[in-house]
């Protein structure tokens, strides 16, 4: 028997994973509805996270998120993503995160990336793709909030100006100062245009935003009264815990993974406790882009994505791919080394 070729294994640094995704981002857009598309189609395997906590760190947390992704875009992995919010008040940002990519056919790990911006970028994408897709029944909003204004934050405003959005006024609401004074900087210097609010109330950001995105670190609600949301905005609810469950009684609700999104204490799950049922979710993304489900136009439209592993693969392999291709791929020579079976 000819033996086979020893696998090689690479490393990608959070630099390259940068310079591969820049101003990629309707690309970008493009391969999540795809993922999107084939996780509705079946052509998936993504098991539930799973959390490592800590008795004596509370507010922290590692979480592993194991993938496959079939079609056209076969991939195996794993995401190895940290939250330490703590880590904040020294200017270390709050997560981190490694990616590791499998080869399908031998199971061997062949990439370890970065993959803070990996995640992020996913993140974005699918907020921008739901922002998209959620508001083609209405008028398109204007006026942006964000609440809560960290890198997840930069990243959702960037993947939606790069494809398309415009904004007569963008709002901002932070319970750090100093965080809403740094993302209204970092608005000015884009040059995006329009107005620039800092709110001191997350009432008054909402009042004042048809679009609306939450990306905190919120652990538990901290907004319940559903008049807030009067004038029916769309709410991107990614950081999934801001919202009480009466105000997605109110509302029309999508989600990227029903059994995902309704577990963890997040807001939807605490609905469903709360109903004792799912007759609040109004479908998932994949529903709204086949055509399944049609989105109100006269309701508050709320989109809380879980976030699932196959979209890091795949933005994952797209970056190695990339890299790769301009030869910048970091081999670890010998990195596999009892390769024979009986030495």
């Amino acid at each position: 028997m000819t033996a086979a070729p020893a696998p090689s294994f690479s490393v990608v640094s959070g630099e390259q994973v940068v310079e591969a995704l820049r101003g990629r981002e309707p690309e970008i857009g493009e391969l999540v509805e795809a993922v999107y598309r084939l996780h509705g189609q079946g052509e998936s395997v993504n098991p539930p996270s799973y959390f490592l906590r800590f008795p004596d760190r509370p507010s922290s947390r590692i979480i592993a998120l194991p993938a496959s992704l079939g079609g056209p875009l076969r991939v195996d992995g794993l995401k190895w993503i940290s939250s330490f919010p703590e880590n904040t008040r020294s200017g270390l940002p709050r997560a981190s995160a490694v990616l590791i990519l499998n080869d399908p056919e031998t199971g061997y790990p062949y990439a370890c990336l970065e993959s803070s911006v990996i995640s992020a970028t996913r993140t974005a994408s699918s907020a921008a793709l739901a922002a998209d897709r959620l508001s083609r029944t209405r008028t398109r909003p204007a006026r942006v909030g964000f609440i809560g204004t960290g890198l997840i934050a930069r990243y959702i405003h960037t993947h939606l100006t790069a494809t398309g959005w415009e904004f007569e006024e963008t709002g901002v609401h932070d319970l750090s100062a100093p965080s809403a004074a740094g993302f209204s900087s970092y608005l000015e210097r884009t040059g995006a245009g329009g107005k620039i609010t800092v709110h001191d109330s997350p009432e008054s950001l909402v009042q004042a935003s048809d679009l609306i995105v939450f990306a905190t670190v919120a652990s538990e609600p901290y907004i319940h009264d559903p008049s807030w949301f009067a004038h029916h905005p769309l709410v991107l609810h990614v950081s999934l815990r801001d919202l009480a469950p009466e105000i997605l009684l109110a509302s029309a609700n999508y989600v990227d993974d029903v059994e995902h999104c309704l577990k963890a204490q997040t807001s939807p799950h605490l609905a469903e406790q709360l109903t004792g049922g799912r007759e609040f979710l109004d479908g998932t993304l994949d529903d709204v882009l086949t055509g399944r489900s049609t989105v109100p136009a006269d309701r508050t439209v709320v989109f809380s994505p879980f976030g699932l592993g196959v979209l890091d693969l795949a933005v994952g392999r797209f970056v190695h791919d990339e890299v790769a291709r301009r030869g910048g791929l970091h081999v670890v020579d010998g990195f596999f080394h009892e390769l024979r079976r009986y030495g």
